[in-house]
């Protein structure tokens, strides 16, 4: 069964196993605004918690991708690089960024499920 967790930075972390599927949510697309670039981690890159792993520019402001567990990344969302407006389309769904081997499941107990981070999102105002 996968289990979906939510960061500070308003990344979304889907784990199934010892794979994770990360991206953006609503929220910071909706911050965000029209996005027009995606830059990726490479397929191999290792990526520790809260580091950066990729850039989204938007037609407002520029803003780093933090990855929300370490890992090896195994696979990244080409399709959201080629039209970057599918990520502003359906960002909890099929424009996912990057796709990663967890070497440290324990790092998932610091993320918020989806209750708290609707109540953080609103709460901080960003």
């Amino acid at each position: 069964m996968s289990e979906v967790k939510y960061s500070k930075e308003h990344e979304w972390i889907k784990i199934d196993g010892d794979t994770a599927v990360v991206g953006i949510t609503q929220h910071a697309t909706e911050m965000l605004g029209d996005i027009v670039f995606v830059e990726l981690p490479e397929i191999g890159s290792s990526v520790v918690k809260d580091g950066n792993a990729g850039v989204v520019e938007s037609t407002k402001a520029a803003s780093d991708i933090y990855t929300p567990v370490s890992g090896e990344i195994i696979e990244n969302n080409q399709a959201i690089v080629d039209d970057p407006a599918k990520v502003n389309n359906d960002p909890e769904n099929d424009a996912w960024f990057f796709k990663l081997k967890i070497t440290d499941k324990s790092e998932m107990d610091s993320l918020m499920n989806k209750e708290e981070y609707e109540k953080f999102s609103k709460e901080s105002g960003s």
